[in-house]
Formats: structure tokens, sequence, C-alpha cells
């Protein structure tokens, strides 16, 4: 039999008759290829391509076909589209049917559809007027229960909320029945309702290309290609076709990877291999020392020192593969098992199941590496290992050597000042660099370090000087462990304070014209008599709760405008839009009565509560409306304090308003008020009007980040598994000398103290050395993390209890692990 087939079986028994760890080191180069595979086939299914989504798309049809608004200056091109909305007042006509035919080609069909909003109580749902039933819809939506609508009935999307019998009632509209539930193919988490009578609502917002409004699905009698579009985008008519799609011209190709994209794809394979050799590492250690009899015998019989290495590699290569295919096949499986959970959860979209193999395989052949390198010092040891003492049963002398201190101490001031750079870069993968940098300095160093702090052993108690003392001199295996913790303690704290530093910026972001606690009624274009009926309605509704009111801006031919300015609020350009109103206004905007504010709005001017936004005393504002020609005004203006710290906007007095040319009509009603949970004032409301919006503003809600959670379990889990791993080591090592201390007398409870102590010292060291890289790395990551440009300060928040979980969360584990291991030795022969 040659040599490697022999290796591969041998290698096989002994990881079948040591399942625990061979099951231990399975998991630790497994995780991070299962991880990572799940990752990939999650992002490659939840991305639609262009030929996945044609259907959904299009159904049977050739076109599709989107009147834009008249005015509109319209131009599409395989590389892009350009467009510029008209105002509203052009006097060029829409297109009728025929004429749209006309343009596509003799023997066209057309199945008209409108997109839009249908208003249900105070919450928006999107809606599609379209017939179903039509031969050209075909693969749209797919019916799930129920059937088909048809002349006053509709359908609806499961999130939508809506079961088969209930009834919709449109204000001013024949009521609606739904009749069945249809899905999306690829919107799982879509809300929409669909019928041919339902009278979709358009948003109020410029339109833009596949936005609401009316249009047709088109069968032709040819495909509509990139040579027919002038023609259609000078009639105003916005087109998408499968051909038009999938041409070559119009696809996306991937182009050359850039900088930031090759460094951090270099980063994370170096992370990925280093934190596996290091965590797998001495759990392949422990098994060497326990087959070096074994591997002696073989080396007695003519063994090589070649063979030998081969032994121990073959472990890896075993371990590794069979890692690496478990792994794969259960990344693949969670990755797209998840896909439909994370589409509902984050309202994505999901295409069938699709895995990029090219990436998987690499990123499998990747963990294979791990283990076959995780396995190489090992293999090296047994190659060197005194065959005649291993037989004898002669403890090995320990052979380690000083280490590098030198080299390591460079590396780590390298690593320094190349965090110092990468802090100042937009990319957070160049800190991610760096930190690469000085994780490798940190165990070139380990060495050093294990030797300096083994000097304070004289200090210590019997049980901890002689576990201190023995990782001294065996730091070769101490040195594996402790960067491991060192690796995952500071990947976890670096996270950690990235994470936390990007939400304490979340929550200075947070900003909100109104102050937390307020209710907000606003009324839409509509008569006095409707605003009457409507605020005699939230009068009803709200017994004993102030009202305090709000005016709309109208120009003379009664169209509304809206009074807007920006601001910068954390360093991020935030559009705000200026209420009208009175004293009674200004009193819930501020939280109390401040007579200078009330003062200055009584003499017509504007009171704001961003102080930035004040220049010369002066307020710029931008009116701005959906029908009108926007105009630019200058108001005097005063700072005020308000009720919240995140709370911006500013109040206009009526007059100042009226001076400006507008007149000002109450459509809008504030209330310190906080709704109940099963509150139905938005729906009451709704009864009397659809074109009501009732919002309540709730603050900032400060959710922990469920991410620091995963971080913890699997920082706490893969360093106290890599210290448990090498405590298993060291207490196969000083087996001898606890056979000596049991001799002598000593209890068991000093044997597990001792091995307790290997424990702690190995898990502590790492912690500290991996606290202290990691804040390093979490603080230069909070800067490009919170920074939205030149001159924003960056937000450094560090998460305590987290820090100190995973700090002390391994040592503590490990050693609570090693108290309560089994302290009975066998009888050891000791020579003379």
């Amino acid at each position: 039999m040659s040599a490697l087939p022999a290796a591969l079986r041998i290698s096989r028994r002994s990881a079948w008759r040591s399942r625990g760890r061979s099951a231990l080191i399975m998991v630790m180069i497994g995780l991070p290829v299962l991880v990572i595979t799940a990752l990939f086939t999650l992002g490659e299914t939840m991305i639609v391509g262009p030929h996945e989504g044609l259907t959904a798309e299009f159904g049977a049809a050739d076109a599709r076909v989107l009147q834009a608004p008249p005015g509109s200056n319209l131009r599409q091109s395989p590389r892009g589209t350009s467009w510029s909305s008209g105002d509203g007042r052009a006097s060029a006509a829409r297109r009728g049917p025929s004429e749209v035919a006309a343009l596509l080609g003799p023997g066209t069909r057309l199945v008209p559809f409108t997109t839009g909003v249908f208003r249900r109580g105070a919450e928006r749902i999107d809606a599609l007027r379209i017939d179903l039933r039509d031969p050209l819809t075909k693969g749209m939506l797919t019916l799930a229960e129920g059937r088909l609508p048809g002349a006053g009935e509709v359908v609806a999307t499961p999130a939508s909320g809506l079961r088969p019998g209930d009834v919709l009632r449109p204000t001013g509209a024949a009521p609606l029945t739904v009749v069945g539930v249809v899905e999306h193919p690829h919107e799982p988490s879509l809300r929409q309702v669909v019928g041919p009578d339902i009278a979709p609502v358009e948003v109020q917002r410029f339109w833009s290309p596949r936005d609401h409004g009316s249009g047709w699905l088109a069968d032709t009698p040819k495909p509509v290609t990139w040579n027919d579009i002038p023609a259609l985008n000078a009639a105003n008519l916005y087109v998408t076709s499968p051909a038009m799609t999938l041409d070559a011209r119009t696809l996306v190709r991937p182009g050359p990877m850039q900088a930031a994209g090759t460094a951090g794809l270099g980063v994370m394979v170096i992370m990925v291999v280093l934190e596996t050799v290091l965590l797998a590492g001495p759990a392949f250690a422990v098994g060497l020392r326990r087959r070096r009899r074994e591997l002696a015998e073989i080396a007695a019989q003519g063994g090589s020192a070649a063979h030998l290495r081969m032994i121990v590699l073959a472990d890896g290569l075993v371990l590794g593969g069979a890692a690496t295919v478990v792994a794969t096949a259960l990344g693949v499986g969670a990755g797209a098992l998840g896909a439909p959970i994370v589409a509902r959860w984050t309202e994505g979209t999901i295409g069938p199941v699709d895995v990029p193999w090219p990436a998987v395989l690499a990123v499998a052949a990747l963990g294979l590496i791990s283990g076959i390198t995780a396995a190489l010092v090992p293999a090296v040891q047994a190659a060197r290992q005194d065959t005649a003492s291993v037989l004898a049963a002669r403890p090995l002398a320990a052979a380690d050597g000083p280490g590098r201190p030198l080299a390591g101490a460079v590396l780590v001031l390298a690593g320094l000042g190349a965090t110092f750079v990468a802090r100042r870069q937009s990319d957070p993968v160049w800190v991610w660099a760096a930190a690469v940098l000085i994780m490798i300095g940190l165990l070139v160093l380990t060495p050093w370090l294990v030797r300096f702090t083994g000097r304070a052993a004289t200090r210590l108690r019997l049980p901890l000087r002689v576990a201190v003392r023995d990782a001294v001199r065996h730091r070769s295996r101490t040195t594996s462990a402790v960067a491991a913790v060192m690796a995952v303690t500071a990947t976890a704290v670096a996270m950690g304070i990235g994470a936390q530093s990007q939400s304490e910026d979340w929550r200075k972001a947070h900003t909100s014209a109104r102050p937390e606690g307020m209710l907000a009624i606003w009324g839409g274009t509509m008569s006095d008599a409707t605003w009457g009926r409507l605020r005699a309605e939230a009068a009803r509704l709200l017994p004993g709760v102030p009202l305090a009111s709000g005016y709309q801006a109208q120009d003379t031919q009664g169209r509304r405008y809206a009074l807007r300015y920006t601001v910068k609020w954390n360093g991020i350009r935030t559009r705000r839009t200026a209420a009208i109103g009175d004293r009674a206004l200004l009193r819930l905007l501020q939280g109390r009565d401040d007579p200078r504010a009330a003062e200055a709005l009584a003499s017509g001017k504007a009171v704001v509560f961003d102080p930035a936004a004040v220049r010369d005393g002066k307020l710029a504002l931008r009116a701005a409306s959906t029908s009108g020609p926007p105009r630019r005004l200058d108001v005097p203006a005063v700072v005020a304090v308000p009720a919240d710290e995140h709370q911006g906007g500013a109040l206009l007095p009526r007059a100042l308003a009226e001076q400006a040319g507008f007149t000002t009509a109450e459509r809008q009603l504030y209330a310190m008020y906080r709704p109940p949970a099963d509150s139905t004032l938005g729906r009451d409301l709704a009864k009397v009007t659809g074109r009501v919006t009732v919002a309540s503003e709730e603050g900032y809600r400060n959710l922990p980040d469920p991410s620091l959670l995963g971080w913890l379990v699997g920082a706490v889990v893969l360093a106290a598994g890599g210290t448990l791993a090498a405590t298993g080591l060291a207490a196969a090592d000083m087996r001898p000398e606890r056979a000596t201390m049991l001799a002598i007398g000593a209890p068991p409870a000093t044997l597990r103290l001792v091995v307790a102590g290997q424990a702690l010292y190995v898990s502590g060291l790492g912690a500290l050395m991996g606290l202290a890289a990691g804040t390093v790395t979490g603080v230069a990551l909070s800067r490009p993390m919170t920074t939205h440009g030149a001159g924003d300060p960056a937000t450094i928040a560090v998460p305590w209890p987290f820090v100190i979980a995973v700090v002390a969360g391994p040592p503590v584990l490990a050693t609570a692990a090693a108290l309560i291991t089994r302290t009975r030795l066998p009888l050891t022969r000791r020579l003379q």
C-alpha cells in the first residue's frame, strides 16, 4: 500500500476513535465555511436577475407602456433613462389607446392598467387596476386561494392582511369584495390589492419612470426593441419590454474589482484562515500528544519523518474535507431556506434558489486549506519527536525558542500606523486590513508575552504557579491558544464598538419637527366644509384634549405650497417643512411658555429650532408645489429652544405667510396625546374623508442590536472552545506532575485548580490582548462608520456590558469547565 492511502486510512480510524475531538475540529473548520456559504447563497437567491423577473413584470405581454405626465421630457437609452417632469400645465394631451396601438404597430392589443395606492382607513396599500383574467397577465401574480376577481371584486396579497370575504369600502365608490389571495413571485412582503374596478389614488410626489400612473400591457406583432423607443418617448410613453431587458447593451457587465473590494476579499481570506488555524491548531496538537506512542511505533518500524508528517497532515485533510463538505451542504440549505424569511423581514425580493458555485467552491477550498494548515505545526512536531523517549514514556524536553519580540513589535507599530491612516478613509475595509497586521504582530509577539507574564508565577499559590510555569515551558502550545482567544476577542470587541458607535450616531441623527408624544392630523386638498366636519369629528373622538391649529399655504389659484428649508443635522443634510400656526402650537412645540419666542411670533417673525438654519436673522425658505412654480423667501427669524433635544423645525405666523402673497387655511391639528395601541382614530377620521393623515411622533426607539448578541455568543463559544482544547493538551502534558502531586498527598481540588489555572491563564492573557487590539480597531472603525463628510466628528461609543462579557466570558467559562473536570489519573510509570 502506498504512503498516502495508508496515511488517510490511519487518520480516518483515529478520527473515528476520538469522535469528540474530531467533532470539535470539524466545527471549528466548518463554521466559517457554513456562514460564508449561507450568506453567498442567501444574497444570490435574493437577487432577481433580468431573466428571472420577466414574467412578474410583463406576464405574457410583449411590452409595458406607461404614460408620463404631459409636458415631460423623456429619453430612454440602454445605458439609462433621463427625464424631467412637466408642470402639469402643458397643452399636450394624453395619448389614447388607439394612438398607442398605432405607434406600436398594426395588430397591437392593449390591456389597460393603473397603479397607485388604496386608502384603507389611515393606512395605504399598493393598488393595481387590471383584469387578471386576461391572458396577457398570466404569471404576474399567482393565485394561492379563492378565484380571480371580476366586476366589483378584488384579490389581495397575504401581507395586506385581507382574506376572502372581506369588503373594502372606498370613498365615493361601490364596495369591493375580496374573492382571493394572490402572491407575487418575487416580493413576499408586497401589500397590494388588485381588481378591474379598483380606483387607485396616485401618490402625491414627482413622477419618475416605473412609478405610479396609467398605462397598458401590449401584445405586439413584433418585439419592441430600442430602435422603436425614440418615437415612443416623443409621445410621452415610457416603454419596457423583454427584448429591451435582455438586450446585450442593457445587461450590466461586472467591472473590474476596485482596490477596496480586493483588499476586503484579502482581509476576509486571511482572517478566516488565521482564525481557523489558531482555533483548530490546539485540537490537532491534543490529538498529536495522544497519538505520540502510535507515531513512535510507526517510526520504530521504519517510518520516516516524512511519513509521520504525512499522517498528521492527513488528519487535516480528512477532518477538513469532511467539515467543508458538511458545512457547504448545510450552508447552501440554510441560505435557501433563510431567503424567504429574510425577504419578508427586510421587505426584499426573492428569486429561484441560486447557488454561486464558483464562490462556494472557493470557500470550500479555503476551509480545506485551513484544515491542512492547522495540522502543519503538529505535523512538524511529530516528525521531530524522539522515538526512544516516547516509547520509554519519558516527558519530552521543552524546546521552545524565545520568539521574535522585535519583529512582533515592529509589526504591531506598523499596524497602529496603518490604522491611523486607514481611519481617515471612507471604507472600513482598510481599517480591517490594518487590524490584520496588528493581529499578526501580536501573534509573533505572543511567545515573548507568555514568557514575560510567566515571571509573576513566583507570587502565585502552588496550583496556579505550576499551571503558569507549565504554560511558559510549552510556549508553542500556549501561544496558539492565546492567539486564538486574542483574535476572537479582538474581532468581537472591534465589531461591538463599531456597531455601538453607529447605533449612537443613528440616535444622534434622529430628528423630528415635532416633540415626542405629539399627535398630528393633516388634511389634504379639501373644501372648507369637509375640513369643518373633519375637525368636529376629531374633537368628538378626542374629548378633553386641547387641539392646536396648523395652517396650509395656498396661492391665488388655490395651489398648495410647502415651505421648506435645508439644514445639516449630525452631518447629514436634512430637509424640513416649516409649520404655520399661532401661540398655542408654539407652546406645544416648546413644551412650555416662552414669552420671548411668543413675542417674536406675534411680531411677524419665524421661530426656528435649528440654529444653523438662521443666518443674519433670516431664514431662507423654498416654497414648492406639485403644480405651481417654486419661489424663494427670506423671512425674519429668531432661534428658540424646542421641547426635545432631537427636535428641529420652524413655526411661521400666518401674517408672515400672507405677506409673502399666500393665503392660509386651517388644515392641520396638533395635540400632546398618545393614541393607545388599539386606537381606531385614523380609521374613524377616514370615514369623513379619505384625504386625512394621522401621525404620532414616537421618538427614537433604541432597540438592541441583535448582531451584538450573535457576536457575544460566537466569541465566547469559540474562545472557550480553543481554551479548553489547549487545557486538554496541557492536562495530558502535565500528567506526570499531577501524578507526583497526587502521590505526595495533594487533594483532588488542587489538581483541578492546576487545570483551571491553565485555562484561566490562557484565556485571560488572550482576552486582555484581544481587548487592546479590538479597542484600537473599534475606535478606528467608528470614524468611517459614523462620519458624513469633511469636518463631521466621529461618534465613539463603547458597549460596556458587551465588552465586559466578551472579555470576561471565556476565562470564566473555561475556568468553570476546568474545575469540574475529572482529576483521577491512571498510575504513571516513572523511570529511574
